[in-house]
């Protein structure tokens, strides 16, 4: 019962999105002593409504899903120039979770459209929008390479986790009960990771080797936390509250305070990006 009714709350709240008054935030973040030094704090999206889901294309742009006249396009903000622009051409639909394909000038974004048809698309400049892999109910996804992602899709009042490779078309289901929170890790070839929902209630995450498939656990996320990052291919990071806080596989197994954030006046810090030089995060919070 109690996972149905969690997994049932994730799927209301992703749905419900456009109720929410949220920002997506950047920063400059070096190693100290105490944690994480975090200076340059700036509110990238600045706009009323709804901003979430950053992804980082390199070290100077950053893709988001942005409020756009009470429209949710696909956002992309310059960190040299300062400037935020709109990169998909308005549709009826809403675009949400925006990335670049790797190796690819191409961008995906999940389009949740007034019927409530809900698919991956995929955006370029020189071909009309696309679904990438056709009839399939993408909620959250990641990918491994130009070719393959791992995806929560929508199934009935849960999220399974499936693989697909954009090439052939094939998906495969390899768990039920998924969470939201997918990521490449870093420095690594073949590896993510993603949340599992644990018989408590709370969220797990695990590494998945995307080559034999196997799964490894990794650390059980604090109550209430749905989302995770990863600062290098051994520190996770996460928010809760005005807070960051960090799990080093080779620590103590526990979650520590690195970096305290109320003096910049958010709270219900969600999802994180880093950037691929490891020098800058993106964040999405609400203002007090």
């Amino acid at each position: 019962m109690k996972k149905s009714l969690a997994l049932l709350l994730s799927l209301i709240s992703y749905f419900a999105i456009a109720q929410e008054n949220t920002e997506v935030y950047l920063m400059d973040i070096t190693s100290a002593y105490s944690g994480l030094e975090v200076y340059n704090f700036k509110n990238i999206s600045n706009n009323s409504g709804y901003d979430n889901q950053p992804s980082f294309v390199d070290d100077d742009t950053i893709l988001f899903a942005g409020n756009n006249k009470n429209q949710t396009d696909i956002a992309s903000y310059s960190i040299s120039s300062e400037e935020k622009s709109f990169l998909n051409l308005p549709t009826e639909g809403g675009e949400y979770s925006p990335m670049q394909i790797p190796n690819s000038e191409k961008i995906t974004a999940v389009r949740l459209d007034p019927d409530g048809k809900q698919r991956l698309y995929t955006y370029d400049k020189k071909e009309p929008q696309k679904e990438t892999i056709p009839n399939l109910q993408v909620a959250y996804y990641a990918f491994k390479d130009e070719h393959t992602l791992l995806a929560s899709v929508l199934a009935q009042n849960e999220l399974n986790l499936v693989v697909a490779n954009v090439k052939t078309q094939k998906v495969d289901t390899l768990k039920y009960n998924a969470g939201r929170s997918i990521h490449k890790v870093p420095n690594t070839k073949r590896t993510m990771s993603y949340t599992f929902l644990n018989e408590d209630g709370n969220y797990d995450v695990y590494q998945l080797n995307m080559g034999t498939l196997e799964s490894f656990f990794v650390a059980e996320l604090p109550i209430g936390i749905q989302d995770h990052i990863w600062l290098s291919e051994s520190k996770l990071l996460i928010g809760s509250g005005d807070k960051l806080f960090l799990y080093d596989l080779f620590g103590n197994g526990e979650w520590q305070e690195v970096a305290n954030l109320s003096e910049h006046n958010i709270t219900n810090i969600t999802r994180l990006a880093v950037s691929p030089n490891g020098k800058k995060l993106a964040l999405v919070a609400e203002q007090k």
